[in-house]
């Protein structure tokens, strides 16, 4: 039984894969506001039902790995060793990311294809705004957990709210740079200080915990 549930499992994120690739490559070549869900559908060899079962909004099919962040985010805040702080392990977990070149990482060669369709639609734009907010909520509820925080405590909010703004800011520094035509190695090394940096800033402020 365990066995079948894995090779459902694996076939299931085999085809949400498949049709993930297939509409980022018809994003990149023609555009994301160009491309139809259906014309997705019919280049992977699935249902426009079977898209939407997997992907419920379009923009999803291009920001696709929400979900991915989401689990690695929860699992490095609650499965963090004992004694080292939610903001460390949000550190580790980040600078990881980019020196494995994971596509969480979000730097690299190559990537400014995927910022310019992003650049280039309104919706896609929105929909990164709101997960820039889920987000946000997302650490919210963790960093409350850890702390043990009453319900209806704002201080979580805080911090989660700096993180995902210096996060944030540090990022679109680094796209600026590799989009104007810089080395994506020389940006990444760049981007590591100032994330580090970032990161400095905010366990001190954050020691100030008004509670």
């Amino acid at each position: 039984m365990g066995d079948e549930i894995g090779l459902r499992e694996r076939k299931k994120r085999q085809t949400r894969k498949l049709i993930s690739d297939v509409a980022s490559g018809l994003f990149i070549r023609r555009g994301f506001d160009n491309v139809t869900v259906a014309e997705v559908a019919e280049a992977a060899g699935v249902s426009t039902k079977t898209v939407f079962n997997y992907f419920p909004r379009k923009e999803d099919l291009f920001l696709d790995r929400f979900p991915e962040a989401v689990e690695l985010i929860t699992q490095a805040v609650r499965e963090r060793p004992e004694g080292e702080r939610p903001l460390s392990a949000l550190r580790r977990l980040v600078l990881g990311l980019l020196e494995r070149r994971h596509p969480l990482g979000g730097m690299g060669d190559g990537y400014e294809y995927f910022w310019q369709v992003v650049l280039d639609s309104p919706g896609l734009q929105a929909r990164a705004r709101e997960w820039a907010d889920e987000l946000e909520s997302l650490l919210a509820a963790l960093l409350a957990e850890a702390a043990g925080a009453e319900p209806g405590d704002p201080w979580p909010r805080v911090e989660a709210a700096l993180v995902v703004a210096a996060y944030r800011t540090a990022y679109a520094t680094g796209v600026r740079r590799i989009m104007a035509g810089e080395r994506a190695d020389d940006v990444i090394e760049d981007h590591i200080a100032l994330l580090n940096r970032s990161f400095d800033a905010l366990e001190r402020a954050l020691d100030l915990d008004p509670r």
